[in-house]
């Protein structure tokens, strides 16, 4: 006995190819450009890795954005069946594949991280990897900074700093312009700011002379003898007590970290108004002894 129908069997196995391609496609499977999400490694090839990440095809990381690192490791920063983030840097193509980035990832935690950094007010270590007329070019956690040339403390064989690690703060961090600016001279300011003690007597060089007072160097930092702190009497031209990078003995009156201002005397070294003019060399030779009066009086001055 024959039957045209057909069994009930043969109508379950009816499921072609494109049966599948439909099915797969009511799943939603769309990723868009600038999406995070996470995958697993599942190849490395010569110029990249292959990602699942749950779509139709697996995703792509180019060696280039695999890490900071300039042409990395893929076993190191990208091991197989790792689970990772990444960011998708292109729309999907035909074949629904996109491609991904870690680098971007790790280049935006470096800026918010620096960016925190500098809003505290602490010090970095940069490595400096190159030079140019204005200065060094450092890297900093991946990221590409510079150093002004007034911001080192070495100014003249730039060459010599190339490969060498720096402490320096931030003078600016920009991500928008892709600005960073940093100061090797400001870091070691600040360390030495942290060192110095007011009534303290230190040993300098002028820096500057202005009309208003004098700018004197010193253990890396800067500091300002004004005018009315020279001395007793009425100083006239400060060009007539001061030269140029004379060395000189200062005692240190005051210190502003919030402000990084530190104010100095010559004025409290004095035994009688206007000995540091007409005594300048004595005042300066015996600066050591006199500067133990200096602080007593300090002292009695600040419980009167």
């Amino acid at each position: 006995m024959t039957s045209d129908s057909t069994s009930p069997k043969d109508s379950k196995i009816s499921f072609s190819m494109d049966d599948f391609a439909k099915a797969l496609e009511q799943h939603d499977y769309h990723f868009e450009k600038g999406q995070v999400i996470r995958g697993k490694v599942i190849q490395h090839t010569t110029d990249g890795a292959y990602v699942d990440i749950g779509g139709k095809s697996t995703a792509y990381v180019p060696l280039k954005e695999a890490d900071l690192q300039f042409e990395p490791d893929l076993a190191e920063v990208l091991p197989l069946n790792s689970d990772l983030e990444f960011l998708i840097t292109s729309d999907q193509n035909a074949e629904g594949q996109v491609q991904l980035s870690r680098r971007q990832l790790q280049l935006q935690a470096a800026w918010e991280n620096l960016a925190e950094i500098a809003e505290m007010g602490h010090s970095v270590q940069v490595r400096v990897t190159g030079t140019n007329k204005g200065g060094v070019i450092a890297e900093v956690e991946g990221l590409r900074g510079f150093i002004p040339r007034s911001h080192l403390q070495e100014k003249e064989n730039l060459n010599s700093l190339v490969g060498q690690l720096l402490t320096a703060t931030f003078l600016e961090v920009n991500q928008e312009n892709n600005k960073l600016v940093l100061s090797q001279r400001r870091a070691i300011a600040a360390a030495s700011m942290n060192k110095l003690e007011v009534g303290k007597l230190v040993s300098g060089k002028v820096a500057k002379i202005q009309p208003y007072g004098v700018f004197v160097d010193f253990d890396g930092v800067s500091g300002l003898l004004h005018i009315t702190q020279v001395s007793g009497s009425r100083v006239d031209a400060l060009t007539t007590i001061f030269q140029y990078g004379q060395n000189i003995q200062v005692m240190i009156l005051n210190i502003d970290e919030y402000k990084n201002r530190i104010s100095l005397s010559t004025k409290i070294l004095e035994n009688y108004p206007g000995e540091i003019i007409e005594k300048f060399d004595e005042v300066m030779a015996t600066a050591s002894t006199r500067v133990a009066q200096a602080q007593e009086k300090m002292a009695e001055e600040a419980q009167s």
